[in-house]
């Protein structure tokens, strides 16, 4: 039984570990008003990128409210825009490969979810941070990207 928890608890841990960013809500404003329920909305977001210290992304979304907005079965739009920086020594704390999931929030109930993929553009030695929307039948061409310098500028 001992046995049967501890592969377990390895197992939580090593999902935990592989899970994208948490974000943290920094404010939000109303779009449209809604009668019942919560108003529609654009949230603003944000999280640390997990294997990258010193790069913050600043993510706005759309969000639905109304009754459906507000049970949490309402399908937010695709628009986001996203503003990535460093705010700290940039340091790599993992190794990571191009195109990895480093944020990911679900946009409706089912089948859609808003993702923030990560490259490293090894010749200009930048880190590029790319939002987009999916769903499992169609995706949307809706996207934004932010760049983060990874070395420290010329004459500092």
């Amino acid at each position: 039984m001992k046995y049967l928890l501890k592969i377990l608890a390895l197992g939580l841990f090593a999902s935990l570990a592989a899970t994208p960013a948490l974000a943290e809500e920094i404010g939000s404003v109303s779009t449209v008003f809604k009668m019942l329920g919560p108003n529609d909305k654009i949230v603003v977001e944000a999280f640390d990128d997990p294997k990258v210290a010193g790069v913050t992304c600043y993510l706005s979304r759309a969000k639905k409210g109304g009754v459906s907005g507000g049970l949490g079965v309402a399908e937010d739009t695709s628009d986001a825009s996203i503003a990535c920086r460093q705010v700290g020594p940039i340091a790599f704390t993992g190794k990571f490969k191009d195109g990895e999931t480093v944020f990911q929030k679900d946009t409706s109930l089912l089948f859609k979810t808003l993702q923030v993929v990560r490259f490293h553009d090894t010749r200009r030695n930048v880190l590029i941070y790319l939002v987009y929307s999916d769903r499992i039948i169609e995706g949307s061409p809706k996207n934004a990207i932010s760049v983060v310098p990874v070395t420290v500028p010329l004459g500092k």
